[in-house]
């Protein structure tokens, strides 16, 4: 039986009012034409100045991304690194996200990544594992460039998931999706949100394998997700999250030596979490128990398990009129083994109060100004406590003009890994005990920047920014000090621009173009190339939807930057790539239902993020999609 999905009459009102007196025309309102934008959703600057860039599942679904690196491969300021068509191998250099050349430190990492404001990563390793963010029943990715201290702590630049919530009226929808291609390449999508009354909860599964395109190059992404929410009363809500995946990687090794193929990383994760939130006139905020455990294992190799809990406080108040003020306190308890060489971690906890300040002036003809403040207190069960501050302010015209300048500091804390790298060297007992002598890294971040919107689908974002990074741990050995031990040696500075530009052409065209500029005092810094260009373009046209997108990166320096003091000397020559999604709706498969083809590297050049792993020549996949 044929079936026609339409709007309800709420919903056609909203939309023909927002669309302006033209869109009375619209007889059929399954016909209304929505095109999102292309390659990323927006970039956003708040209250405090604060920089970010957003990627929606709209932006996700158009690039054909089954796991993070392939969602944030063409955000200006990222850059990724793999060498599978599915999964992630390890931290390192067989799937990582980086973020303005910041990332790149290993053991240890300079940035964090979250689902729903927890943080969920290697808390042995202290570095991100992608395979553990699922995409599936994620609403949107944050990409924040900087330390933005009423954001997050404890970490200079963060990668941060939001899941997606039930609608605010009852009922029940969903989408299933099912693809396959290129290397025995399937995957399967489930996502469904409902809500009944006071009541809502949200479901997803995901589950993607390849063959790959190089024996050994296999992979297997698996994950599930839930969530419980109820609204108390008119102000308060308490929700429940929970999430679990599990997942496997092999390395096909180098192309030429084999080194390494075959080998196999496995990682599993849990998450679990608790919210109880409020809205108020001149209050709003939330308060956050988390627990989160899993472990990768390299094969053959070692056995990391990490366990983090902790708890999250948010407070927004307006006390007066045109100011704000945002506090909060987080606690995290970092722990964990390393089964494999008798390894059992200490406890580790961080306890990290903020608050920052901001107020808009109104300065008359549509402009206004907003000054704003921060500061966050970092206390540490072991090692040394610290401080760090932000400033910034934001001149605006309405919704046509924003500048903005921001400085703050950022704060990263050596993690488990300086532990287990003392435990591996048990007969050195200056290296077993130094570690508690360290302190954090820190990073001094200054940026500059200024959107414009000159016309009605116009979005110019422009930035120029400078960050220094000051007192790195690495393990320094004689001469250089008089016994083997962890030291803060050295600085390093990255100056950079980026310039993005977004485009609306009618109903059916939007454009994206954005370039990336880095310069770093660091010669070899890895993964931070000089250059990056992306470009994408999204028409849909009746039942058609094409989205493109392309990107150029010059050369760059690969591998992760040793704590042992040693260069990088491998680097991977620059190169040019471009993916298209072309889907066709049909009434039949649902109001979002479509199948769709997608090319992935079109052109079939030969490129790679590491020397010796060639990524994949051109790859076809074809998939349908049904909603309800």
């Amino acid at each position: 039986m044929k079936t026609i999905f339409r709007l309800s009459p709420i919903a056609l009102a909203l939309v023909v009012y927002a669309s302006g007196p033209n869109a009375f025309a619209q007889t059929k309102p399954q016909e209304l034409l929505v095109t999102a934008p292309a390659v990323i959703d927006s970039n956003s600057t708040d209250d405090m100045a604060g920089f970010k860039t957003t990627v929606t599942s709209r932006q996700i679904e158009d690039l054909n991304a089954i796991d993070a690196a392939a969602a944030l491969r063409r955000t200006p300021g990222v850059s990724i690194s793999r060498f599978n068509p599915v999964g992630s191998f390890g931290g390192e250099e067989g799937g990582a996200v980086y973020i303005r050349g910041m990332g790149t430190s290993r053991p240890g990492s300079e940035i964090k990544t979250y689902i729903d404001g927890v943080p969920f990563y290697m808390g042995i390793w202290n570095h991100p594992l992608l395979d553990l963010l699922p995409l599936n029943g994620m609403s949107r990715i944050d990409v924040i460039k900087g330390p933005q201290l009423h954001e997050f702590g404890n970490t200079f630049g963060a990668i941060a998931l939001l899941p997606k919530k039930a609608r605010a009226t009852d009922g029940v929808s969903g989408d299933v999706s099912v693809r396959a291609g290129s290397f025995g390449t399937v995957a399967e999508q489930v996502d469904v949100q409902g809500r009944q009354g006071d009541w809502d909860f949200s479901l997803a599964q995901g589950y993607a394998s390849s063959d790959g395109h190089r024996p050994d190059a296999k992979g297997r992404l698996n994950n599930v997700m839930g969530q419980l929410g109820h609204q108390i009363d008119r102000n308060w809500s308490v929700r429940l999250l929970a999430m679990s995946t599990q997942n496997s990687a092999t390395d096909p090794g180098h192309v030429t030596t084999l080194a390494n193929k075959g080998q196999t990383y496995d990682t599993q994760g849990d998450l679990l979490a608790l919210t109880v939130a409020h809205q108020h006139e001149i209050a709003q905020g939330s308060f956050k128990l988390y627990s989160t455990e899993g472990y990768g294992e390299q094969k053959p190799g070692l056995k990391s398990s990490f366990k983090t809990s902790g708890l999250r406080w948010r407070e927004n108040l307006q006390p007066w009129q045109g100011g704000q003020v945002q506090a909060g306190l987080d606690v995290d308890k970092i722990g964990g083994d390393v089964a494999t060489v008798g390894f059992i971690a200490p406890d580790l906890r961080v306890t990290s109060p903020f608050v920052a300040v901001s107020h808009k002036f109104e300065l008359g003809q549509g402009w206004t100004a907003t000054p704003s403040a921060g500061l966050r207190r970092y206390e540490h069960n072991v090692l040394k406590s610290e401080s760090a501050h932000q400033a910034g302010v934001v001149l605006a015209q309405g919704e046509r003009l924003a500048l903005r300048a921001q400085v703050s500091k950022g704060i990263s804390y050596p993690g488990l890994d300086v532990a287990v790298l003392s435990h591996l060297q048990q007969d050195n007992s200056f290296l077993r005990n130094s570690w508690k002598d360290l302190g954090a890294e820190r990073l001094d971040h200054q940026e500059l920047g200024a959107t414009w919107k000159p016309l009605k689908g116009t979005s110019v974002d422009v930035s120029v920014f400078k960050d220094r990074v000051k007192d790195r741990y690495i393990v320094a050995f004689p001469p250089a000090v008089s016994a083997p031990s962890f030291v803060h040696i050295g600085s390093y500075e990255v100056t950079g621009s980026e310039l993005t530009w977004a485009q609306s052409l009618g109903q059916s065209w939007q454009w994206f173009a954005g370039w990336t500029h880095l310069n770093s005092s660091k010669a070899d810094l890895p993964y931070a190339p000089e250059n990056s260009l992306t470009a994408g373009v999204n028409w849909q046209q009746g039942a058609w939807r094409v989205s493109a997108d392309a990107q150029h990166q010059s050369a760059m320096f690969v591998l992760g930057q040793s704590r042992f003091g040693s260069p990088n000397s491998t680097q991977v020559p620059s190169f040019t790539v471009a993916n298209l999604r072309m889907g066709y709706k049909l009434p039949q498969l649902g109001q979002r239902g479509e199948v769709f083809a997608a090319v992935e590297n079109m052109f079939d050049k030969t490129y790679a993020f590491r020397e010796g792993y060639p990524m994949p020549g051109r790859a076809l996949q074809l998939g349908v999609k049904a909603s309800f």
